[in-house]
């Protein structure tokens, strides 16, 4: 559906923020009179009253009965389309749809290149974007790595490539890309999806029934490698005959390409992430070899392992977007041989922390600190293997404490990791507030941490 087919329809926006700002905005560019209802909370009315907008009308209450009063409700991401209200108003003929949805009806030449996974997704639609662009290719780089699709309607002079990350909440909006990307399957966001197997069949849309002309996969997720694609459409990565990793070395096939000890990116996961952005870059048609050097200027995204830098003797590493137990366990990986302290916890989703015990089992770190929502959880279940594998576990209320902790236990040496391995809310509005809390704690600038570069269109 493009925007134009929304004049004179019954419209409203489902949430206000930066989705739907944008969607709000693009509405207004191409139909100024349109009647547009937008459904936001009471923080945001204030905003969208002082606009003095005729024909913009504001809600603060929402229910399955307003919902049905409208045809096409545009809603934000982060709700859930498979519960109460969208479930109520849907069977009463609302239509819901996104704005990546509408962006792709309004950009169907476009050449997309869209990653989804439930980790490293980011890091790879920038590198992915950072790759062409060292080729002298003009790219975008946006979507739910955190620049809206509609921000960028109307784009001159046009990309040549759009690098688009795309979330589990928005791969069914995604339509002909050229290049679809999947990364890695973990149960996550199960809240929003319902069951894990529907969060598996809504993040494997992107593959099966985007209408994607090349399908990227990780060759060492099992449940990706068994999809069912016509062999003729799929690259993958992490196979001995694409790119791949061995032990410092990364290899094309049997062409060893670079030494890896040297590059910025850290962990064995990075790795494998570049594997899946020279993989999407060949996809394309370029020859990635002569590309893979530039990976050495390319810049860690914030709240990914981000080394803050040290205080009184110890480092401090934001990884606040970890948000699942094996992102924590890759995380830890990552960072072998330190001695370390973990922060774990935060929102409780009922996610199975039995990896991550049998981890802390063989190979713990040093210190374990346990808080959040899930903070008691976590640490009753590792705390019959504390003696046995002698590591140090202890609960924090806050991050202040946990620093505090850590520092004590640490003797001001070694690294402190903030590695939840859960989701930020409602403590934090997201990972990036979560992320800055830990700075400011640490006694680093928070403002300064959270810039992604290479943002938009260059």
């Amino acid at each position: 559906m493009k925007i134009s087919d929304l004049e004179n329809k019954r419209v409203a926006i489902w949430g206000y923020g930066r989705e739907g700002r944008a969607a709000l905005a693009a509405l207004r560019w191409r139909l100024p009179r349109q009647d547009i209802t937008v459904f936001c909370n009471e923080h945001e009315a204030p905003a969208l009253l002082e606009m003095e907008d005729p024909n913009c009308h504001v809600e603060t209450e929402v229910n399955g009965d307003k919902l049905a009063a409208f045809e096409y409700v545009i809603k934000s991401p982060g709700i859930s389309p498979y519960s109460s209200p969208a479930v109520d108003a849907a069977l009463h003929g609302t239509k819901f749809i996104g704005g990546t949805s509408l962006w792709f009806a309004e950009h169907p030449h476009e050449r997309t290149i869209c990653v989804t996974g439930t980790k490293g997704k980011s890091t790879v639609t920038a590198l992915i974007a950072h790759l062409l662009r060292s080729a002298g290719r003009r790219t975008a780089l946006a979507g739910n790595i955190g620049l809206p699709l509609l921000e960028l309607l109307d784009v001159e002079p046009p990309p040549q490539f759009w690098a688009i990350e795309v979330s589990s909440y928005q791969t069914r909006e995604v339509f002909d890309p050229e290049v679809a990307v999947i990364l890695n399957f973990f149960p996550e966001h199960l809240d929003w999806h319902g069951s894990e197997q529907r969060y598996f069949d809504d993040k494997m849309s992107l593959a099966l029934s985007s209408g994607a002309r090349t399908v990227v996969l990780n060759a060492a997720d099992q449940r990706l490698a068994s999809l069912a694609i016509d062999p003729m459409c799929v690259r993958y990565f992490n196979h001995p005959d694409g790119w791949h990793v061995e032990e410092n070395s990364l290899f094309r096939g049997e062409q060893f390409v670079m030494d890896l000890r040297m590059i910025a990116l850290p962990g064995l996961h990075n790795r494998i992430n570049l594997c899946a952005a020279l993989t999407a870059v060949e996809a394309l048609g370029i020859d990635a070899v002569p590309l893979a050097a530039n990976v050495n200027l390319f810049k860690i995204l914030p709240h990914r392992l981000q080394n803050l830098g040290a205080r009184d003797g110890v480092q401090f590493i934001n990884d606040s977007i970890s948000t699942t137990p094996h992102a924590s366990m890759a995380a830890l990986d990552s960072l072998k041989g330190m001695k370390l302290a973990i922060i774990v916890g935060g929102y409780d989703r009922g996610v199975d922390w039995g990896a991550f015990a049998d981890r802390m089992a063989v190979d713990p770190p040093k210190l374990v600190i346990t808080m959040g929502q899930n903070g008691p959880r976590i640490f009753e279940r590792l705390k019959p293997i504390v003696h046995k594998s002698h590591f140090v576990l202890m609960e924090a209320k806050e991050i202040e404490d946990a620093i505090r902790i850590g520092r004590e236990v640490l003797e001001n040496e070694g690294a402190i990791l903030l590695s939840p391995g859960a989701p930020s809310f409602p403590r934090y509005k997201d990972y990036v507030e979560r992320g800055k809390h830990f700075a400011k704690a640490a006694g680093f600038d928070p403002d300064m941490i959270s810039a992604i570069p290479g943002m938009g269109v260059s």
